[in-house]
């Protein structure tokens, strides 16, 4: 998130951030937010009784409130950590973006560098994709491969796979900012 917020205020992507949104106060993004002048808010979700559905409502309603349309808006999730519901992601279609440590396919869900470590890969690296109904399963827009060390830790591998994280996905924003991303079925095409 802070690479795309500061990539976009020094204008290498041509939109306007309107909200960062988080489901825990605590979060060191909304500090970041509000440092570089970005309205922010919370919306708790750790005693949310209703569905995912009534829950993402909520986050719709914000968006919508600050002109983050499924039209006109683009939605960046950067360490949220919940699954979005079927509606959500059906009615904000292709509008939905994530950034994932694997090169997806492989290794979806959590653990993503202990999975590639303790399979043997010689290579992982990180994805940025549209959001789909699975579990890290939407159509990627850009990966970046990262070299697997013979003495490579969980820790070692993240921080270098991190360090592509923070040049891809605002590059990702840039192309989808630029209108230069289509979706055909499974696939991007970059124009």
């Amino acid at each position: 998130m802070e690479s795309i917020l500061k990539a976009i205020k020094k204008k290498r992507i041509p939109i306007n951030p309107a909200i960062v949104i988080s489901n825990k106060p605590e979060a060191k993004g909304l500090k970041i937010a509000e440092k570089l002048g970005i309205k922010t808010i919370v919306i708790e979700s750790k005693d949310f009784k209703g569905s995912r559905w009534q829950y993402d409502k909520k986050i719709i309603a914000a968006l919508t409130e600050n002109g983050v349309t499924p039209r006109n808006g683009l939605v960046c999730l950067a360490g949220f950590m919940r699954i979005i519901s079927p509606e959500f992601v059906k009615k904000y279609k292709n509008r939905i973006i994530n950034i994932h440590p694997a090169l997806l396919p492989a290794f979806p869900g959590l653990d993503s560098q202990k999975q590639a470590l303790d399979y043997g890969s010689k290579v992982s690296g990180c994805t940025v994709h549209f959001v789909d109904d699975g579990m890290d399963t939407g159509p990627v827009i850009i990966q970046a491969v990262v070299k697997v060390k013979e003495n490579d830790t969980e820790e070692s591998l993240s921080k270098r796979i991190l360090k592509e994280e923070h040049r891809i996905y605002p590059e990702a924003v840039n192309l989808i900012a630029k209108k230069k991303i289509r979706v055909s079925g499974r696939r991007t095409i970059v124009s």
